[in-house]
C-alpha cells in the first residue's frame, strides 16, 4: 500500500503544481467573469428571447469545466482538499450549481451566481482582504459591543425625550434605535429627522450632534482600524521573511581585526624563522677565527 502512495505521489504533485500554474488560474479566472457576464444577460428577457439557447449552452459548458477542476482538485490533493477552507469554498459552490432546476430544491438555482465569488479563491489580494475580514471578527466584537450599549442608552433617552410628541420616530425603544440607526448612517438625518424634532425641542442638537461624533465618527473609525490592522497583519504573514542585511562598517571592522590578528600571528613567528640563520652565521664566523 506505501508503495502504491508513493508512486502515485509525484504524478499526483505534477497535476497540483499544474492546477496551481499561472496560465490554468488565468483561465479559470477568465471563465469566471464570462460566466459573470452570461449570469447577468440572462436576468434581461429580451435577450434570453434571442440569445436565450447559445446562452445555456455557454453556461453548461463552463459549469462543465469547473466540475472537472474541482475533480481534478480532488485527484492531486485527495480528500485533504476539504481541510483547505477556500477548496470546501469552491466546491459548494460548483455543488450548488448542479441543483437540478425541478424539485424542492430548485430554490437554490438562484444561488448560481455565487460563482462569481469563485473570483475571491483565486485573486490572491482579494483572498488577503476576506481573510483580514475574518481575522479581524474577533477584534471587531468588542467594537460592536460597546457600540450596541451607546445606542441602548441613547434609544432610553431618545424614548423619554421625544417620544411623547414624535411617537413614529421615538414611541418605543425598537423605533428609537431604528431613528438612531437612520441617524447614525447620515442619511436624511438633519431635514429629516434633527430639524423637525428641533421645532418642538430647540435644543436637542445637544444630544444628536454627539450621538452623531461618537457613532458614526468615532466607533466606525475603530472598526476601519481594526480591519487595517488585521489586513497589514496578513500582510506581513505573506511577505517571506529577510534576513538582516549586515552593515558595511561592521563587515569592514571585521575584516580589519581579522588582519590584525594575521599580522600579530606573522610576527610572533617571524623571530623563530629569523633565528636559524643567525646562529648559522655565528657558527661559521667561529670556525674561521
Amino acid at each position: 500500500m506505501n508503495q502504491t502512495l508513493e508512486l502515485n505521489t509525484p504524478w499526483r504533485a505534477r497535476l497540483a503544481a499544474r492546477l496551481e500554474h499561472p496560465r490554468f488560474q488565468y483561465t479559470i479566472t477568465a471563465l469566471i467573469l464570462i460566466n459573470a457576464v452570461i449570469l447577468g444577460l440572462e436576468t434581461a428577457p429580451s435577450i434570453m428571447q434571442r440569445w436565450g439557447g447559445l446562452l445555456r449552452l455557454l453556461d453548461q459548458l463552463i459549469l462543465t469545466c469547473f466540475v472537472v477542476e474541482i475533480a481534478l482538485r480532488f485527484v492531486a490533493h485527495g480528500w485533504r482538499l476539504l481541510r483547505d477552507p477556500w477548496g470546501v469554498f469552491d466546491t459548494l459552490v460548483v455543488a450548488i450549481a448542479l441543483v437540478p432546476a425541478s424539485g424542492p430544491l430548485a430554490v437554490l438555482r438562484a444561488l448560481r451566481v455565487l460563482r462569481v465569488l469563485r473570483l475571491v479563491s483565486i485573486v490572491p489580494s482579494m483572498r488577503v482582504v476576506v481573510q483580514s475580514l475574518l481575522a479581524s471578527l474577533p477584534g471587531m466584537g468588542s467594537i460592536v459591543a460597546l457600540l450596541g450599549l451607546i445606542f441602548y442608552v441613547a434609544a432610553v433617552i431618545a424614548t423619554q425625550l421625544f417620544g411623547e410628541q414624535f411617537p413614529e420616530w421615538f414611541g418605543t425603544l425598537g423605533a428609537s434605535l431604528y431613528t438612531l440607526f437612520q441617524v447614525m448612517t447620515l442619511e436624511s438625518w438633519s431635514m429629516g429627522i434633527v430639524r423637525p424634532v428641533m421645532e418642538t425641542y430647540p435644543y436637542a442638537w445637544l444630544y444628536f450632534v454627539p450621538f452623531i461624533l461618537i457613532a458614526t465618527f468615532m466607533m466606525l473609525n475603530l472598526f476601519i482600524a481594526v480591519i487595517v490592522d488585521a489586513i497589514q497583519h496578513q500582510r506581513d504573514a505573506l511577505e517571506p521573511v529577510q534576513e538582516p542585511v549586515e552593515d558595511p562598517q561592521q563587515l569592514l571592522l571585521a575584516e580589519v581585526k581579522a588582519l590584525r590578528s594575521e599580522l600579530a600571528e606573522l610576527r610572533q613567528r617571524l623571530p623563530d624563522q629569523d633565528s636559524g640563520p643567525d646562529q648559522t652565521a655565528c657558527i661559521s664566523s667561529s670556525r674561521e677565527q
